[in-house]
């Protein structure tokens, strides 16, 4: 018997393999017949009437090339084995399909716990109907109970505790790994009935009973205020100038509100809080992430830090935006508009060259951009986005 290698994919034959290991961010494995796991012992046996036999180890978290995020993934065992093999009895039976994925990773972090977890797990399970059993590895309460309204919407049954579990849990159909499109978002060409984010921003409405549906038309009611949510930071990235901003965003007519969006916050409020607004801003990080509370035809406006940024920017916001059905506006800012130049002279690398910062890694990127920068918005100068949105919500949308 010949058996060959496919990256991190062991298979004894040329056949079509339990687990696919192709996909840039996630693996998956998907089994369809008697199955049986254990969960205390990291298990996940397929029996099945083939002599050929396969084994697999697989961290079921969408960031499959992300290693720190995978250092708070447990290692799964996928293997097939025949009829005779001696295997644990069964001591639970379901007529329901399970999915099995991680909360490990960077879970905390609102914006990986949608790009990472919730999206691909829509993107999974949308097409059982909630008919499907979920065991999730890595389990943390607090993550399961903040966002219990959703999962509820995904499986109508109990969450297992995959890990903890003793019980030998029987299925006739089981998905091992979560499904990856694009960052925060779904390829409609790649899913069984073409659903997209527009359906995952259906699915959130319904989840937080969020009542409005449609953004502000401000054709249809001029003498109505918009409402501006100013997504504000406490530590990094944040507005040195925050009154000066709300002032000018108060004399173009806005209704504008300030709100920090901690991982404390009581999601179910602060969802309605988004919702009630027609324009959402913050400067790039996880805090964008609350568009998804948003109505649609709402107007998102990123705000981008120096280094560079505009492309991941754009990327991990602007196509999600997009792709929901909200109108998208990104601002890069000036030297003159961060806290930067405090600490660099102008012709610093810094400024100049950026892409000598972003040569010596992640971290380098992270340290000089993402955390020791604040952003001070000329005012003036931003005011033009401020009534390009406006302009916006004049506009007629289907």
């Amino acid at each position: 018997m010949i058996s060959r290698h496919r990256g991190n994919l062991l298979t004894e034959h040329a056949g079509e393999p339990l687990c696919d290991f192709s996909g840039i961010r996630s693996n998956i494995c998907e089994m369809k017949g008697d199955i049986k796991i254990h969960g205390n012992l990291s298990s996940i046996i397929f029996i099945t009437s083939s002599k050929i036999h396969e084994s697999y180890r697989m961290k079921p978290h969408a960031r499959k090339q992300d290693k720190y995020a995978l250092s708070h993934v447990k290692e799964l065992s996928v293997k097939s084995v025949s009829a005779n093999d001696d295997t644990p009895k069964c001591t639970m039976k379901h007529n329901i399909p399970a999915i099995v994925f991680s909360t490990g990773g960077y879970m905390g972090n609102m914006f990986h716990d949608f790009t990472d977890v919730l999206i691909p797990l829509f993107i999974t399970t949308h097409r059982f109907n909630g008919e499907v059993q979920f065991l999730v590895s890595d389990y943390r309460p607090w993550w399961i109970l903040k966002y219990q309204p959703l999962l509820k919407q995904l499986s109508r049954y109990e969450t297992i505790d995959f890990n903890k579990e003793n019980e030998v849990h029987c299925f006739n159909e089981v998905i091992v790994g979560l499904k990856f499109h694009k960052e925060m978002s779904i390829n409609p060409s790649r899913t069984p009935n073409g659903y997209s984010m527009v359906d995952f921003a259906k699915l959130i409405r319904r989840s937080f009973t969020l009542q409005r549906e449609s953004a502000i038309n401000l054709h249809e009611n001029h003498d109505k205020k918009p409402r501006l949510l100013i997504i504000s930071r406490r530590r990094t990235r944040s507005f040195m100038n925050i009154n000066e901003v709300v002032q000018m965003a108060s004399e173009l007519n806005y209704e504008v509100l300030v709100e920090e969006a901690g991982l404390n916050s009581n999601l179910g409020n602060f969802s309605q809080v988004v919702n009630s607004c027609d324009v959402l801003m913050g400067v790039h990080g996880a805090g964008l992430t609350n568009l998804v509370f948003l109505p649609t035809n709402a107007v998102v406006i990123q705000v981008v830090p120096l280094g560079g940024l505009e492309s991941i920017a754009y990327e991990d916001f602007g196509v999600p935006s997009i792709d929901m059905k909200l109108r998208y506006l990104q601002y890069s800012i000036s030297e003159a508009e961060s806290s930067l130049i405090e600490q660099y002279p102008r012709d610093h690398p810094v400024f100049k060259d950026p892409a000598t910062i972003r040569k010596q890694g992640w971290l380098a990127l992270r340290s000089t951009y993402l955390i020791n920068q604040n952003v001070k918005l000329d005012v003036g100068r931003f005011r033009g986005v401020l009534l390009e949105a406006l302009d916006l919500l004049h506009q007629q949308v289907e």
